[in-house]
């Protein structure tokens, strides 16, 4: 009877074993083959929903293949890029970014930002630049780099912890979470059906697809208010990608039952249903898709949190290190790449929708976010890996205007607001200094409106307007076309 831990310990082992003899072999191919292959940069984009992901990678693609010059990105700025061009992508089971259909909408007579990201996603942009380095200028052209582009929802990041919890525990977890006065409401519907539940006799499939349906709707309503945003678990609830309506989507987090367990009762089948999730969706995903990425940035909607409040923060900054904790930092050579695999070598956090706020506010939500992610951004830093934050907005909405009001001047935004037929001023208010105050709170309303893309986009002589787009890229490549 006790000898089945021992023999479950050592399966375990074989397997990991087994996974790092695989990684071995996959660096030491990786390796003999590099000199030989046009260098490539797999490029992680993500962040929750609404933080600007797909429009970030519009706006670059876009910006590079028309010619534009980035004052900030000095490949650019010296004339140094001489080309770019689409190209197909290596991974063909993943579905293509949808550049083209995103740049018709934003280019339109009535401009629409794009959809937001629901699955993985990738897109291949080469760039021929003329190097700054002796060595690579003495050796034949064209010199070349493909931008690996991975667009993924940041959601399914914040299903990490699940690997280490089973069923019942993290059942406890959301529950406990469930009945915190600020998402009681939202929840209601769901633990009312809980309620009049038997979790442990047999249910006809109707049962699962029905509480999973209350279930995802307490996530979103959450999602919507900032609240919760690092228990939005399981990550596909709220972006199914391509398993919207899969059986392993269908199951909740329940109480444990009373008595002795029916192994063919509610719990025990969402128990398992819970576990094959696991299995088939999070493991494959960091292992096939995530842990191959060279560089990240992580975008955030810091306005969204702290006009949502102090509880919105607090969960945003709990959302973050969990989130980052998926992340594999550190400095590359060839010989870490060997024997411990490939590490994200640069992650910049960017704090998105810039433009909600006038220019002299940037830095300030810079460093907010630069507090906001201390804890998971200095565990990079002391890794090896570069480390990075800026005020981000891949496509500004809005220009600085100056508004007198009773005798005094407020520095305010003028934009089109969605509604409404005409651009019209916005006062945003002031961020706080410090992330103590804005955990206190704040009466401005901050990110409390939202703009439209700006028309005729296409006839801006310097391509796309932005803000921080430039200093973004040179971060992230510029090392890389030197």
């Amino acid at each position: 009877m006790e000898t089945a831990p021992p023999l479950l310990h050592s399966a375990s082992v074989l397997q990991r074993s087994s996974a790092g003899l695989g990684a071995l072999v996959s660096g030491v191919r990786e390796q003999i083959t590099a000199p030989f292959a046009e260098p490539t940069l797999r490029l992680g984009v993500t962040g929750l929903s609404r933080s600007g992901k797909t429009v970030f990678i519009t706006a670059l693609v876009h910006n590079i293949l028309t010619g534009r010059r980035f004052p900030l990105f000095q490949a650019s700025a010296q004339g140094r890029l001489t080309a770019a061009v689409l190209r197909p992508q290596p991974n063909l089971d993943l579905p293509r970014f949808a550049y083209e259909a995103n740049i018709d909408g934003l280019l339109s007579p009535q401009p629409l930002w794009p959809e937001s990201t629901w699955r993985l996603s990738q897109l291949r942009l080469t760039i021929s630049y003329r190097p700054t380095n002796l060595i690579k200028r003495a050796m034949p052209g064209p010199h070349l780099l493909n931008l690996d582009l991975i667009d993924y929802p940041g959601e399914w990041l914040l299903d990490l912890p699940l690997l280490t919890m089973d069923f019942a525990d993290w059942s406890d977890q959301v529950l406990a979470a469930a009945k915190h006065p600020t998402r009681a409401t939202y929840a209601k519907p769901w633990l009312d059906a809980l309620g009049q539940m038997d979790l442990n006799t047999t249910q006809d499939e109707r049962a699962y697809i029905e509480l999973a349906r209350l279930y995802t709707n307490y996530l979103r309503a959450c999602r919507q208010k900032n609240l919760m945003i690092a228990q939005l678990q399981p990550g596909r609830f709220l972006m199914p990608g391509d398993l919207e309506g899969s059986p392993s989507l269908t199951f909740c987090p329940l109480p444990r039952p009373r008595g002795s367990l029916n192994k063919s009762g509610f719990f025990a089948t969402c128990a398992l249903r819970y576990e094959a999730y696991k299995r088939h969706v999070v493991r494959p995903f960091f292992r096939d898709h995530f842990s191959k990425l060279d560089r990240q940035i992580v975008l955030t909607d810091l306005l969204g949190a702290a006009a949502a409040g102090p509880a919105a923060v607090e969960d945003l900054q709990t959302a973050l290190t969990t989130v980052l904790q998926a992340f594999r930092p550190g400095a590359n050579s060839w010989l870490s790449k060997l024997f411990r695999g490939r590490r994200i070598d640069k992650m910049l956090f960017a704090s998105t929708k810039a433009d909600h706020l006038p220019s002299n506010q940037h830095d300030r939500l810079a460093r907010l976010l630069s507090e906001l992610a201390f804890e998971p951004a200095n565990n990079a830093k002391f890794r090896g890996a570069d480390v990075s934050f800026l005020a981000l907005s891949a496509i500004k909405s809005t220009r600085l205007a100056k508004v007198r009001e009773q005798g005094r001047v407020y520095d305010c935004i003028t934009g089109w607001i969605e509604g409404q037929g005409q651009p019209k001023a916005f006062y945003p208010g002031e961020l706080p200094d410090s992330l103590a105050e804005l955990k206190r709170g704040i009466d401005a309303p901050l990110a409390q409106v939202r703009f439209l893309p700006p028309p005729n986009l296409d006839q801006e002589p310097q391509g796309l307007p932005h803000i921080g787009l430039d200093r973004s890229l040179d971060f992230l490549l510029g090392d890389l076309l030197s």
